[in-house]
């Protein structure tokens, strides 16, 4: 067991231990009616300076195109959130489930676009062999962990949809924009895992 591992679960583990009611979620502006279970994969890198796997989504998807996202999906009939992010990761970018050692479940999200997000926290080795799938994904790139956690390193910002003002999260790293729901999933369990702690560990 790395000591990564080790660290993040037990952080991970201490995070979730009480509720946090102001958490960032797009529920005003979805549909109750019209609502998909769905699940991500953040696969967080073992390495000295951990990184967290990011997807680019081609600009003719139907949902969320040309956005950064984790990889993930839709949850199938008879798949919990593990399954299907763990058979999301390997579709999208061939990542073996083997390879991922999961964590657990945080926190769900609510688009204003019909998807309850459950996201699956897990540890994956470095420089794994990754092939994009191009029908789900443009690009992929790693982003630091340190800096995604650390809320100062975010801009917030405001928009008028369905509405209503929506606020927003925004990092840019080496020309992609992290936006929208990836960052409050980010920002999200950035509430449940101190950074500081872990690295300074």
């Amino acid at each position: 067991m790395s000591a990564l591992f080790e660290r993040l679960q037990a952080l991970f583990e201490e995070g979730h231990r009480a509720d946090i009611p102001d958490l960032l979620s797009d529920e005003r502006f979805a549909d109750a009616e019209r609502v998909a279970d769905a699940a991500v994969l953040i696969a967080v890198t073992d390495r000295p300076a951990p990184g967290v796997i990011l997807t680019q989504r081609p600009a003719g998807m139907r949902d969320h195109p040309g956005q950064v996202a984790f990889p993930g999906g839709k949850i199938d009939p008879g798949e919990n959130a593990i399954e299907a992010a763990l058979r999301e990761a390997e579709e999208e970018l061939a990542m073996q489930p083997a390879h991922v050692r999961v964590i657990g479940a945080t926190d769900r999200y609510q688009t204003g676009t019909g998807f309850d997000i459950t996201p699956v926290l897990g540890v994956v080795p470095p420089d794994l062999p990754l092939e994009p799938n191009p029908g789900e994904v443009d690009a992929w790139f790693e982003a630091p962990l340190d800096v995604l956690l650390a809320r100062e390193n975010w801009s917030e910002h405001e928009v008028f949809w369905r509405g209503a003002t929506r606020r927003y999260l925004e990092y840019h790293h080496q020309g992609f924009r992290i936006w929208g729901v990836t960052a409050a999933i980010i920002a999200n369990l950035s509430r449940r895992i101190e950074y500081r702690a872990l690295f300074d560990a």
